[in-house]
């Protein structure tokens, strides 16, 4: 059985055997000590008591993604054969207890509407319990990585998951002030390989709101939205945030502005729910990232329209036609750039693959900004991040719109479910702070460096 971490293999005389997580382990415990003496406790986040005030850091369960208190069964019986004697307080139940885990399991509640009630009200005290225990002076982090895109209909993209989750955070008296996404899943492990996974946690940053918090009109928030949505988007932009986090981490922001208010009302003078509010969170951060179609070039414009409604896949060349008028080009003129091959009535968009190994950007008659993406992706796919970074250093300052329209593309193949292709995008824009240093130090490897967690601290 191999999971994340992968159970140690005594006798593989390499990576993972029992002598290379040992020695791993003691580097660690080197470089991480401190001074001061941890205490580690066993107790019901609905109800615990600590009496200081402290800085609170939390990783809640995630709605109904995993349930561990079963999985944990598995271990168990093992070690409470073992440990019994030493923590006879741990280990005093024959299996592990599961009624109280605080997840949204319909085969412990009879449905899922039971479920989801149970997972709110005790979402709900155990965040109550933050808000009241934390320290004043600092923020309440709460990292979550449950993928948002659960559902989508015509109010828009939406997840039980998160809805039921930040309706806790909300009702516990908390504000969100931002977002944090944090790097913090391997892409190696088992559940990353070859799938279009969360890259990051997110982080979201709350404080108790303001017991003299406003009402807006649902109007007033959706202005708010336009104003302040696209200028964070380009600051996770800038960050380098990998496309498939960007829709989670635009949450922050986004709640950020609707927890400001006590309430948002709509025409009738109901409160907006959580999920009416994430659903015009998305929409704007769509919209957004639309928006930045401007820098990008008319060819590439119909190519991201075509792309939009067909993908790879042919269709009517007097669709293609009318459309290129639109945006102001010529399917000609776009069989020219080469980025489409035209014939029999038929129009097709080029795969990366398709795409000529001998092209060079300083000698196209017709550079666009699809055809550029779309050679980065051919690049790293045949010759790696090296031959993507030589592009690159040709493209020069170009080569910064590749990845804002990677963003884009990445965007249209989750809504339209095409894991494939949103995974070359993703891979893009993952790998482009080291496509960049590569071809700023003309393509030299990065020397291999054991980290260490402090500066300070040396090998």
């Amino acid at each position: 059985m191999v999971w994340d971490y992968a159970e140690v293999n005594q006798i593989a005389g390499a990576a993972g055997d029992f002598f290379v997580s040992l020695e791993g382990g003691i580097r660690f415990l080197e470089a991480s000590l401190l001074a001061t003496t941890g205490v580690v406790g066993q107790a019901d986040a609905a109800t615990q008591t600590i009496s200081l005030k402290k800085t609170i850091s939390t990783d809640p369960p995630y709605y109904d993604n995993i349930n561990y208190a079963d999985l944990s069964d598995f271990f168990y019986v093992w070690m409470r054969r073992s440990l019994r004697g030493v923590f006879p307080e741990l280990f005093g139940t024959m299996a592990v207890p599961k009624a109280e885990e605080l997840v949204a399991t319909p085969h412990r509640h009879g449905n899922r509407e039971k479920a989801e009630a149970f997972f709110l009200k005790g979402m709900t005290n155990a965040m109550h319990r933050l808000a009241e225990q934390s320290h004043p002076a600092f923020p309440v982090t709460i990292y979550y990585a449950f993928k948002q895109a659960e559902s989508e209909d015509d109010a828009g993209t939406a997840s039980t998951g998160w809805e039921t989750f930040l309706d806790a955070v909300i009702l516990a008296g908390f504000g969100i002030t931002g977002t944090w996404p944090m790097r913090t899943e391997r892409g190696a492990r088992s559940v990353g390989i070859d799938a279009n996974v969360l890259a990051s946690s997110i982080i979201l940053v709350c404080r108790p709101r303001a017991a003299d918090a406003p009402t807006a009109t649902r109007r007033e928030f959706v202005a708010a939205l336009q104003r302040e949505l696209p200028e964070a988007l380009r600051h996770l932009q800038a960050g380098n945030i990998a496309p498939v986090d960007l829709a989670q981490a635009a949450i922050g922001p986004g709640m950020a502005v609707f927890t400001r208010y006590a309430r948002v009302l709509d025409a009738q003078g109901n409160a907006l729910s959580v999920r009416e509010a994430l659903a015009l969170i998305n929409e704007t951060l769509d919209t957004a990232l639309a928006e930045q179609e401007g820098d990008f070039d008319a060819d590439s414009r119909w190519a991201l329209a075509w792309f939009e409604q067909h993908g790879f896949a042919e269709g009517e060349y007097g669709v293609a036609e009318t459309l290129s008028k639109a945006k102001n080009t010529s399917v000609s003129g776009l069989d020219d750039a080469g980025i489409l091959t035209s014939s029999r009535g038929k129009v097709r968009l080029l795969k990366p693959e398709e795409l000529p190994a001998d092209w060079d950007p300083a000698t196209d008659p017709r550079l666009t900004n699809w055809e550029t993406v779309h050679h980065f992706i051919r690049l790293l796919a045949s010759g790696g991040e090296s031959a993507a970074a030589e592009l690159v250093r040709k493209l020069g300052s170009k080569a910064e719109t590749s990845r804002e329209l990677a963003y884009r593309l990445y965007t249209i193949c989750e809504r339209k479910k095409r894991a494939a292709e949103a995974m070359a995008y993703n891979g893009l824009v993952q790998s482009w702070p080291e496509l960049v240093r590569l071809a700023q130090e003309g393509g030299r490897p990065k020397a291999p460096a054991q980290a260490t967690m402090f500066d300070q601290m040396e090998e």
